[in-house]
């Protein structure tokens, strides 16, 4: 974006030495600016699959009693919770085995819930 702002700057605005000037710095940004976000999205590997939920809070939907229901990020899933869980209660998920998750009950709010 600043590589076509400073070209149109250098056609139009800038009187003609200056306008080269303007040309190389808007590329200087360019490369900057890509070299900064590729260093950043580097730092955060994306975590995808039924792995991306372990540590993440849910909700029961039925209670767990060790066997019941959770609702994880809009999907529901199959959970065994060893503590035991009532319904509509917040849990955490501990580990994935199968198409089951293992969960325990989580002490502070479901995060989705707050501020509704």
């Amino acid at each position: 974006m600043f590589v076509v702002v400073a070209i149109l700057l250098a056609f139009f605005v800038i009187p003609a030495p200056w306008g080269w000037v303007a040309v190389v710095f808007g590329i200087a940004v360019e490369v900057a600016e890509t070299i900064i976000w590729m260093r950043l999205l580097r730092r955060h590997p994306t975590s995808v699959g039924s792995d991306a939920l372990i540590g993440a809070t849910a909700r029961t939907v039925m209670a767990c009693q060790p066997i019941g229901e959770v609702n994880v990020r809009g999907e529901a899933w199959r959970a065994r919770c060893d503590a035991g869980a009532a319904a509509d209660a917040p849990v955490r998920v501990l580990a994935r085995e199968g198409i089951t998750l293992v969960v325990e009950p989580a002490g502070e709010p479901y995060p989705e819930a707050v501020g509704r």
